[in-house]
C-alpha cells in the first residue's frame, strides 16, 4: 500500500475550479485536447485543462526526489508529518530544481528544461487529481513556476482516484519509451523496491521497467546492500544517505557482477573483495581503480600499508589451529570481520559532515584524519595490485591472439566450403593470404625460440614445422 498524505487544504476549491475548467472545455468549440494514461491497467482518456500554476501542489510521494529528501533532515521530517504547508511544498520545489547526486547545486537538466518551456512553451500537458496535486508534471511545474507563467496544462484523473493510483499512473508515465528525464539511479531503485513489496515478482517488475530479470534483481541486491551501508554508518546522530550513492552506479554494478562470480568459488572471499571495494567507493576512487580490488588485495596490498588506528586487534579476531604446526591462523570468517571493520571506520568517518551543527571540531577533525589516512593506504595499495594487473594482461595479450586467430581460421574453413559450393572462391587471393599466414608463422616461431626456454607441444610442434619448411 502506497501512503495517504490525505487531501491538501484548498482542496474543495480547487475541485471546483477544476469542474469549471472541465465544463468550459467540454463546451467550447473545435478539437478538444485529451492525455491517455494507463488507468488500473487499462487506458483512459482524459481531459486537458488549464489551471494556475500557483494553485497546484507537488506530490510529497513523487518518486523522482524520493532519495533526495533525506538532503535535510528537518524539512524531512515535516515534509512527512504535513505535506502541504507552504515549508513542505518549498522544499519539494528546492529538490526538483536540485542536482540528484548534490542537491546543494542547480541541476542543468532543470535549467535546459527552463530554457525549453521559455522559447517553446509547454509541449506535453502534465497530469493532476481533483483535489490538485500533480501526478506528473511536477518538474514542469517547479519551471514554470521560476519563469513567472502563471497557467500549466494538465489533464485530470477520475474523481475516485486514490493515492495507490497516483503512484501507479506516475510509474506508468514515466515508463514510457518516450518519457524525456528519467528518475536518478536511487530513485529509480526505490521505485523498483516499491513494487516488490507491493509483493510483484522481478518477471513482472522487469517487464514494466523494460529490463532484464537479471538486472532486476541485481539492483534489489544493490539497494540492500546500500541500506545495510548507510545502517552501519550511523553514529552519535550522523550517518550517510542514499543520494550519496547517486554517482555509484557503474561501479555497484560491476561489484555485482564480479561478487556473483566470485560467489560460487567462496563466499568469504566474495564478502572480504565487497567490503574492500565498497570502502575505495566511499573514499572516492575511480571505477578503474575500484576494478583493481580483487579478493586477495587487502591480504597482498592493503594490510601492511594501513596505519595502526586503522588495523583490528589480533585479539578481536578468531583463529584457528594448525594440526601438527603448533600454530594458528586468522580464520576465513575472521577475514571478512576484519574487512567489515575497515569499512565501517571509513562509512562513520564520511558521514561526519564538516557542515553539520550538530558535530564538534574535535570530532571532524578526527573523522577528516581517518578517512585521509585510510584513502592513502588505498592510494598506496592501488599502486602495486595496478601493476601486477597489468603484467597479468600482458602476460594473457599473446595467448588470446592466437585463440583469436585460431576462431579466424575456423571461420575461414567454413568460408572455404560454401565458396567450393558455389564456385566464387578467389583462389590467387586466397594463395596470397596463406603465402601471409606462412611468414606470420615463421615470425612467431622466432620470437617463440627466443621467449620459450622449455618449449611445450604446441610450440615444439610450431618450431618442427617452420624448420621443415625451410
Amino acid at each position: 500500500m502506497s501512503m495517504d498524505f490525505g487531501r491538501p487544504p484548498k482542496a474543495e476549491a480547487i475541485q471546483e475550479l477544476v469542474r469549471q475548467r472541465l465544463k468550459e472545455a467540454e463546451s467550447a468549440a473545435g478539437t478538444r485536447e485529451s492525455l491517455t494514461v494507463e488507468w488500473r491497467s487499462q487506458p483512459l482518456h482524459v481531459e486537458v485543462i488549464d489551471m494556475p500554476v500557483a494553485d497546484l501542489y507537488y506530490n510529497p510521494g513523487t518518486h523522482r526526489i524520493r532519495a533526495q529528501r533525506d538532503h535535510d533532515p528537518e524539512l524531512d521530517a515535516e515534509l512527512q508529518s504535513d505535506p502541504w504547508s507552504d515549508r513542505s511544498q518549498d522544499y519539494l520545489h528546492y529538490l526538483l530544481k536540485a542536482q540528484p547526486a548534490d542537491p546543494s547545486k542547480d541541476d542543468p537538466d532543470f535549467i535546459a528544461l527552463m530554457e525549453s518551456l521559455r522559447d517553446f512553451r509547454q509541449n506535453d500537458p502534465g497530469l493532476i487529481t481533483r483535489d490538485g496535486v500533480l501526478v506528473n508534471g511536477n518538474t514542469r511545474r517547479a519551471a514554470l513556476k521560476e519563469l513567472g507563467v502563471a497557467h500549466i496544462r494538465v489533464g485530470v484523473l477520475p474523481e475516485s482516484c486514490t493515492w495507490d493510483d497516483i503512484n501507479a499512473v506516475e510509474l506508468s508515465l514515466q515508463l514510457r519509451k518516450d518519457h524525456r528525464r528519467e528518475y536518478s539511479y536511487i530513485n529509480r531503485l526505490l521505485a523498483i523496491d516499491e513494487q516488490a513489496e507491493l509483493g510483484r515478482s522481478a518477471k513482472d517488475i522487469a517487464r514494466d521497467f523494460r529490463i532484464k530479470e537479471e538486472t532486476c534483481k541485481q539492483d534489489q541486491w544493490i539497494l540492500t546492500c546500500l541500506r545495510d551501508l548507510i545502517e552501519r554508518s550511523r553514529s552519535e546522530g550522523t550517518g550517510l544517505r542514499l543520494l550519496d550513492f547517486e554517482q555509484h552506479q557503474e561501479k555497484l554494478r560491476e561489484l555485482h557482477r564480479r561478487y556473483v562470480k566470485e560467489a560460487r568459488v567462496s563466499k568469504a572471499n566474495a564478502d572480504v573483495m565487497k567490503e574492500n571495494r565498497l570502502a575505495a567507493m566511499v573514499l572516492g576512487f575511480s571505477k578503474t581503480d575500484v576494478r583493481l580490488i580483487e579478493p586477495d588485495f587487502a591480504r597482498r596490498y592493503l594490510d601492511q600499508r594501513l596505519p595502526e588506528e586503522l588495523k583490528t586487534e589480533s585479539s578481536a579476531v578468531s583463529s584457528v589451529a594448525i594440526p601438527g604446526l603448533g600454530r594458528s591462523m586468522k580464520s576465513v570468517d575472521a577475514s571478512v570481520t576484519v574487512a567489515r571493520t575497515l569499512t565501517d571506520t571509513v562509512l562513520r568517518a564520511k558521514a561526519v559532515s564538516p557542515a553539520a551543527s550538530s558535530v564538534s571540531a574535535e570530532r571532524v577533525q578526527v573523522a577528516t584524519r581517518t578517512f585521509e589516512a585510510a584513502k592513502y593506504a588505498f592510494e598506496e595499495a592501488l599502486v602495486p595490485a595496478g601493476k601486477d594487473a597489468r603484467i597479468r594482461k600482458r602476460k594473457q595479450a599473446a595467448p588470446g591472439r592466437i585463440t583469436d586467430a585460431c576462431q579466424d581460421i575456423e571461420q575461414c574453413i567454413t568460408d572455404l566450403v560454401m565458396a567450393r559450393a558455389s564456385r566464387s572462391l578467389d583462389e590467387e587471393a586466397f594463395d596470397e593470404a596463406v603465402l601471409k599466414l606462412r611468414d606470420s608463422l615463421g615470425k612467431l616461431a622466432i620470437e617463440s625460440a627466443r621467449s620459450i626456454e622449455v618449449p611445450g607441444d604446441g610450440v615444439e610442434w610450431l618450431l618442427g614445422a617452420v624448420k621443415q619448411e625451410e
